[in-house]
């Protein structure tokens, strides 16, 4: 088409757009590699809640159950010499401070002088009957070693602390962080003060929040 002055008419240009097409797509790129990169570094830490184990009964269960709450992990045994003391003291933490803010996490285990050698269903009917455990059990596992299972090896990375002997104590706090951790010799009287401080802190919150 000609233009009154008998030239050709031009149509506006689009190279202006193409220049900037690759500099946009090139930002685009960097962007959603940026997205990525925040929502992997966004993506939750392991920490004991996390882990799924098996109860003494044999199902699998998330220990997620237990977030929000705080936990002290032992790896227990029935015919130890710290057997009966721990156990009655456990068995009293777990009255006085349980089930809604705090559980005793119970994890039987034959590796320390094979003084775990029963199944997990005897292993129970002995807490229960001889002690009245209440506290949650899990079925025998290995806490130490390669062939450790891994909510044990969280605690174990985490604190520097491997279990030498029956009944090592692990206290885990709400968000599935390990606070602290004892060996056999320690009572679990000795650690009370440590658990009782961890439930205030949750109770309190719990009251602000209202």
């Amino acid at each position: 088409m000609l233009d009154p002055e008998g030239s050709v008419e031009h149509k506006p240009s689009s190279s202006f757009p193409k220049v900037f097409l690759i500099p946009l797509a090139m930002l685009l790129a960097i962007a959603a590699l940026l997205l990525l990169v925040f929502s992997a570094t966004q993506q939750k830490e392991p920490d004991f809640y996390t882990f799924k184990v098996v109860n003494i009964r044999g199902k699998l269960v998330s220990l997620e159950k237990y977030r929000g709450s705080v936990s002290l992990v032992v790896n227990v045994a029935s015919e130890c010499g710290y057997t009966d003391s721990h156990y009655k003291a456990l068995q009293q933490l777990q009255r006085d401070l349980g089930p809604y803010h705090f559980n005793v996490l119970a994890f039987p285990c034959n590796q320390f002088g094979q003084q775990e050698p029963d199944t997990n269903k005897e292993i129970e009917s002995f807490a229960r009957k001889t002690y009245g455990a209440s506290f949650p059990m899990f079925s025998k596992i290995a806490v130490s070693g390669a062939g450790a299972i891994p909510a044990f090896k969280y605690l174990i990375d985490s604190t520097g602390e491997e279990p030498t002997w029956n009944f090592w104590k692990y206290l885990v706090d709400p968000n599935g962080k390990v606070v602290k951790a004892w060996d056999s010799t320690v009572s679990v009287e000795e650690i009370r003060p440590y658990v009782t401080e961890l439930v205030r802190k949750i109770i309190l919150k719990k009251k602000d929040e209202l």
